[in-house]
């Protein structure tokens, strides 16, 4: 059946979701599972930080400078990743970013100085800028408004399972084949997944196995959402885009903290060694886990009491901003326990926030801006967190002391809040000149 057929099939077909059909929630587990490899690939270096201080000598600002060419390549690469989406699409787009990923995320086995390694890195943010652009723009292609954030809070939370993994797997293969092994072995889930997007996924119009009522499902929105295509540098000259990248300038870089330092936190903090890092680990990002998937879910019951869907998704984004705020407290606790359930709630309330935030860019573009707006915000995001990592690097090294870096953790979301309200009030959607 072709695309025309099915949207002009019978209207009834939609009265359900079986009547519906799930492709989409299939094309969002594919987004789920590159998500947690992206993930992955990126916290090997944070849980082998210890061991490498010992085997080559690393100390934190060496760790800060490796940690920046990461972030400084990511926020490059999303100058481009964005763009390259919109134009070349998601299928093709999604397994270039990939293989440069991987193949980046293997290279570091053969580093033996930080500087070695900070190259290593600087092409692994490269690759992985592409990651969530294209999926953000996947999730646009495939939703219609009202499941965006549901969606974006599921793939979303495969970072939190990637997180998670990585504390499972990094300290078995390091104590048993050295640590060079840890960054090999995530080469070969990604080389899977290359192959099952490849083989799996089509533009909704292109898909052989989606119903009309699904496609129709999806489009429901498409005469609002669709606009024209508009050049890069004019997206600048929207307060929305401002809105958005300021939002991520600000929170990414609490993320970025989170994954890079936390395992450092830990073992400095209460004398974690390599095989007792992971529990803690676990715990948190499980807790982010729930996070993601529950703050997508968050904007329904406000819409259950009558505010609008970008009302609805500021009031969950207060919510979250709100659950971040005891973190303040961590630098000066001194118990182990107390300090996952804190960091927990502050790492799920982040990635709660960060399933909407990413939505808002849906929320106020059209599709064929979405992947590029999300290369702005994801690359003022980085730039955000090159600033955080040199910051917290200098702290670290002359203080040993996390105190103050929870303290901005804990207030950036709701002063991001505000930004975003300032700039966009009520996410007013951008206006395009025909």
């Amino acid at each position: 059946m072709s695309s025309t057929e099915k949207l002009s099939a019978d209207p009834l077909a939609d009265a359900s979701e079986a009547n519906r059909g799930r492709v989409r929630w299939t094309i969002c587990a594919m987004l789920f599972f590159a998500t947690s490899i992206n993930y992955m690939d990126r916290q090997v270096i944070a849980l082998l930080k210890p061991t490498l201080a010992v085997k080559i000598g690393l100390t934190e600002l060496n760790y800060a400078y490796i940690v920046d060419a990461f972030q400084v390549a990511y926020a490059l690469g999303l100058l481009l990743a964005g763009r390259i989406v919109d134009r070349i699409g998601t299928r093709i787009g999604y397994m270039v970013v990939m293989g440069v990923w991987s193949l980046s995320a293997m290279g570091h086995a053969l580093a033996s100085s930080a500087m070695e390694f900070g190259v290593a890195r600087f092409f692994l943010g490269l690759g992985e800028s592409g990651n969530f652009p294209a999926a953000i723009k996947t999730v646009a292609e495939w939703f219609p408004q009202g499941e965006r954030s549901l969606a974006t809070g599921i793939f979303n939370s495969g970072a939190n399972v990637g997180a998670i993994l990585a504390p499972l797997v990094v300290p078995w293969i390091t104590l048993r084949f050295g640590w060079r092994a840890a960054f090999l072995a995530t080469g070969v889930f990604s080389m899977l997944w290359i192959l099952w997007w490849f083989k799996n996924y089509r533009k909704p119009t292109d898909h052989p196995t989606l119903t009309g009522a699904e496609l129709r499902y999806i489009y429901q929105e498409a005469a609002q959402q669709m606009g024209p295509s508009v050049p890069w540098l004019r997206l600048l000259g929207y307060r929305q885009t401002w809105a958005f990248a300021l939002g991520k300038f600000l929170t990414d870089p609490i993320w970025w903290f989170y994954l890079f330092w936390l395992p450092s936190y830990f073992s400095a903090k209460f004398h974690l060694d390599l095989s007792h890092l992971g529990l803690p680990l676990i715990l948190v990002y499980n807790m982010s886990a729930v996070g993601s998937i529950a703050g997508g879910w968050l904007p329904a019951p406000f819409r259950k009491m009558g505010l609008s869907p970008e009302v609805a998704r500021l009031a969950a984004m207060g919510f979250c901003a709100l659950l971040v705020v005891p973190v303040f407290m961590i630098g000066n606790l001194h118990s182990e326990w107390a300090a996952i359930i804190l960091l927990g709630i502050a790492a799920g309330a982040h990635q709660g926030w960060s399933a909407n935030m990413f939505t808002t860019a849906s929320d106020m573009f059209p599709r064929q801006a979405v992947g590029a707006v999300v290369g702005i915000g994801g690359m003022a995001g980085s730039v955000g967190g090159v600033l955080l990592a040199n910051f917290t690097g200098h702290v670290l090294q002359k203080t040993h002391n996390y105190s103050v870096l929870f303290v901005i953790a804990s207030s950036v979301y709701l002063l991001a809040l505000v930004v975003i309200n300032l700039l966009a009030p009520k996410l007013r959607r951008a206006e395009f000149a025909a």
